[in-house]
């Protein structure tokens, strides 16, 4: 928070830089951070990812999909609330079989009236349509993806990675530091996508040391063991263990 009294408190773009090295995230108006997930009777552990911006190349995978998206228009705009925005991700919820908040308000706000974080959305419309939307915060070095959703009908676009190369492009060119795309979950792909950028300038977090390590499915797996290993017995007692 600001260290001067505010009506409208804004967290620091330098403080947001710092929570999000120390394995924080953003969740409604809160930063978080977390080391287990419960999913379906079953504890899985958490891993926090950032990616080394002066590191990255796109591949040929990425690159491609940048060209078959290019002749869509894109944009960014201050993060607001909207109808239009709204109706996009109501199509995009009831496409999806995971569960999810209700509405862009619940996500990002929860009920509150003003927003602390620096948030802008990043749209992309075919013609005059909207078809995609991600919301991300910025910090001082670092840019933070925090919602990417796409009308199903464009589902062959890939438009939630594309959503994620756009926030990379526009971190880049802001010559950012580290772009956080959240956490994946070991043996549960879901959350796989996030690797999808480039996976040799991704890094995961070691919540045991305060490290940032090159990532591998070897190091993720190693975390998993030390976490599950360190926990009392009778945490388990309501889960299976991944």
């Amino acid at each position: 928070m600001s260290a001067t009294p505010s009506y409208f408190p804004i967290i620091r773009g330098d403080a947001l830089d710092y929570y999000l090295s120390q394995g924080y995230y953003r969740m409604h108006q809160d930063l978080f951070t977390c080391r287990f997930l419960p999913i379906n009777d079953t504890l899985y552990t958490v891993h926090w990812l950032r990616l080394v911006l002066p590191e990255m190349e796109f591949g040929s995978e990425q690159r491609r999909l940048l060209r078959l998206n290019e002749r869509f228009s894109t944009s960014i705009r201050p993060f607001r609330l909207t109808d239009e925005l709204e109706a996009l991700y109501a199509e995009y919820r009831r496409s999806i079989t995971f569960d999810a908040p209700e509405t862009v308000e619940a996500f990002m706000l929860a009920g509150a009236t003003h927003n602390v974080f620096n948030s802008e959305v990043l749209e992309v419309r075919d013609g005059d349509q909207l078809i995609a939307a991600g919301i991300f915060d910025s910090g001082a070095r670092t840019l933070a993806g925090i919602m990417n959703f796409y009308h199903p009908s464009y589902r062959k676009h890939s438009l939630g990675k594309y959503l994620m190369l756009l926030k990379i492009k526009h971190a880049l060119a802001k010559q950012h530091d580290y772009y956080y795309p959240g956490y994946l979950v070991h043996n549960y792909p879901k959350f796989d996508y996030k690797l999808f950028p480039c996976l040799a300038a991704t890094e995961v977090f070691d919540c045991v040391t305060g490290l940032w390590l090159p990532f591998s499915w070897d190091t993720v797996a190693a975390q998993s063991t030390h976490l599950m290993r360190d926990i009392p017995n009778e945490y388990f007692e309501d889960f299976d263990v991944d």
